[in-house]
């Protein structure tokens, strides 16, 4: 891959399918000032969209991409759905006029390496699974490197995402499991905030009171979670007194099996997550 990649000054990013994810993700990158407005490129395909985004976005919003586009971008981050990706990335792959070396990351679930390098086989390809609270600045993104990636590939596409949270490499045979954990995760655990909350609204509290105590609740546990070196049951046994509140609840919630019940999610969702790319 010519020098100009590693470069963040020179470097042009392409962002193909500029939804919620794309947006939070170059939004991401200009508020950590990683890369500046002109040095992204977006590419959508409704002229509704393009409007709508140019009025957000500070970047270049253009429907579909030109051969120009595709000569001078040095990275791409392809943000469509996955059923439609590789057929996106078929014309970009034929272009005569794509960029020798352009990296490709991926943020389709589902969609294995294997495939995405068989459209691209003569490119670097990186697989990543960012999840919704990137949009905050809260999020966790997993990617996994195929075959042509590098180490320079690697820290680049960790610094894009890190500008939107954490970010984790793995082998993509985890990748099913992280999309059942961290890329559904945050739906399991609104379930479990808005229980909560009807279960506090039932014993007497406002429910916009109850939804900030436990937003703020599942936030504080969460970062001492994070801040401390001691196992989830030893945070649960610390506020557990005898003959308590907590231990009363605790039964409760384990007499509805709520253990195994959130488990079980998680190896359902996995192998869906293993389904999708088949």
């Amino acid at each position: 891959m010519a020098e100009a990649v590693f470069d963040l000054e020179k470097l042009k990013i392409g962002v193909i399918g500029v939804g919620v994810m794309g947006t939070t993700l170059i939004q991401g990158m200009l508020d950590a000032q990683l890369l500046l407005p002109h040095q992204i490129r977006g590419a959508v395909g409704r002229k509704s969209s393009q409007v709508k985004l140019s009025q957000s976005l500070p970047i270049e919003i253009s429907i579909g991409y030109s051969e120009a586009w595709l000569s001078d971008t040095d990275v791409f981050l392809v943000c469509t759905k996955p059923n439609r990706l590789l057929d996106v990335l078929k014309p970009i792959a034929a272009s005569p006029q794509l960029k020798p070396g352009a990296l490709f990351i991926s943020i389709a679930a589902g969609l294995r390496l294997q495939r995405l390098e068989a459209v691209l086989p003569n490119h670097p390809v990186i697989r990543a699974m960012p999840n919704t609270p990137c949009l905050v600045g809260a999020g966790v993104t997993v990617i996994s490197p195929g075959n042509l990636a590098k180490m320079a590939h690697i820290k680049l596409a960790t610094r894009f995402f890190s500008a939107v949270g954490q970010c984790f490499e793995l082998e993509e045979r985890h990748m099913d499991a992280v999309t059942a954990v961290s890329g559904s995760g945050p739906a399991y655990v609104y379930l479990i905030m808005e229980a909560l909350a009807d279960g506090a609204v039932k014993v007497g509290l406002p429910r916009n009171l109850a939804l900030q105590l436990v937003s703020q609740t599942l936030l504080g546990a969460a970062l001492m979670l994070q801040k401390s070196d001691k196992h989830p049951a030893t945070l649960k046994d610390e506020v557990t007194t005898p003959a308590g509140c907590t231990i009363h609840g605790l039964l409760v919630l384990e007499d509805g099996g709520i253990r195994s019940t959130l488990a079980r999610a998680v190896e359902a969702a996995t192998k869906t997550a293993s389904e999708l790319g088949k």
